[in-house]
């Protein structure tokens, strides 16, 4: 089959590549899924990159196989092992797994799900890493409540654009923070109020806010703070784009320590791709409350492109490669 395949870290035009690869074989839990599209997350980059390169003995475990990068994708079941009973033949489906950027995947049933109804393959590869990270941060680490006034900054990037839809979904005010060419899309999704970033420093106007959910990390937390309520929370998911050997930790790192002493800290966070979460993302997307922001679909041919496109830092939404 074909792939996309990484040889070494650094930039993708460098050690990228499309490649014929091994299909995957599955074993009796396994599921072989015939991707058809595949979204491509920042920290996709950061791993092709292999920064900061303090973790690139991390990156190196998911390129040690194959070498074939991706991780949420799209498809039809092609293949079951005889102890999967949840999923069949045919299904149409997503999720996640280890090697999206391929025209098959090998993966488990507990990793996937049927495709929302009404969804293309496109849109339901992008329901990946964005939307858990915005799911997780906003019910599970902010306790987001119906009523209370959220601000989202990179509100036109991956996790905005769900942040941004998620809160509104949960009843949430939502101001999102964005550049000029952004402000009409973030309203579109739903926002009540959009910042243009480079017209207004939204960490010196009037209004406070219940719950910052920054994805950018370009102000200092003392400002944050400053128009946070008295008992607002800041969540820090954004940092300045990671160099050297631990460029871009610094941030949320500082982000944990002062959270021991102000309440109005949250700390750093990890999100996690499940089930559960899964089905609550499908639920969400087929109530009408998240659709996906796509930007550019390319070909595999030309996924070198794709990334190295993601990497440049102005992806509108979420960006797709299909098969």
């Amino acid at each position: 089959m074909k792939g996309t395949i990484q040889n070494g870290f650094g930039d993708p035009n460098e050690v990228l590549g499309i490649g014929e690869v091994a299909t995957p074989v599955i074993d009796d839990d396994g599921v072989l899924v015939r991707v058809r599209a595949a979204s491509i997350h920042i920290g996709a980059v950061y791993g092709v990159r292999g920064l900061p390169k303090v973790m690139r003995l991390v990156f190196k475990r998911f390129i040690a196989k194959s070498g074939v990068i991706g991780q949420n994708m799209a498809g039809v079941v092609e293949a079951v092992g005889k102890n999967v009973t949840q999923l069949a033949v045919g299904d149409e489906v997503f999720g996640s797994c280890k090697g999206a950027f391929a025209e098959f995947a090998a993966t488990t049933s507990e990793e996937l799900a049927l495709k929302p109804t009404g969804f293309t393959f496109e849109q339901a590869s992008a329901i990946g890493v964005s939307a858990f990270t915005a799911l997780q941060a906003l019910r599970d680490h902010g306790k987001l409540e119906a009523g209370q006034h959220v601000l989202v900054t990179g509100a036109s990037g991956g996790v905005g654009t769900f942040a941004v839809q998620i809160a509104k979904a949960m009843g949430a005010e939502v101001t999102g923070v964005c550049s000029t060419r952004n402000l009409d899309m973030v309203r579109s999704i739903g926002a009540d109020h959009v910042i243009d970033y480079t017209q207004q420093d939204f960490t010196k106007g009037e209004p406070r806010y219940d719950l910052i959910f920054d994805n950018v990390g370009a102000h200092s937390l003392p400002d944050m703070r400053s128009v946070l309520t008295t008992d607002g929370l800041l969540l820090a998911n954004g940092a300045p784009a990671p160099a050297g050997w631990f460029g871009g930790l610094g941030h949320p790192l500082k982000v944990a320590v002062l959270s021991i002493f102000s309440k109005q800290q949250g700390r750093p966070f990890v999100s996690t791709e499940n089930k559960e979460d899964l089905a609550a993302l499908k639920e969400l997307a087929e109530n009408g409350k998240i659709t996906p922001v796509i930007d550019q679909v390319f070909p595999l041919d030309s996924a070198v492109d794709a990334v190295a496109f993601v990497g440049a830092g102005h992806n509108q939404g979420t960006s797709v490669i299909t098969m």
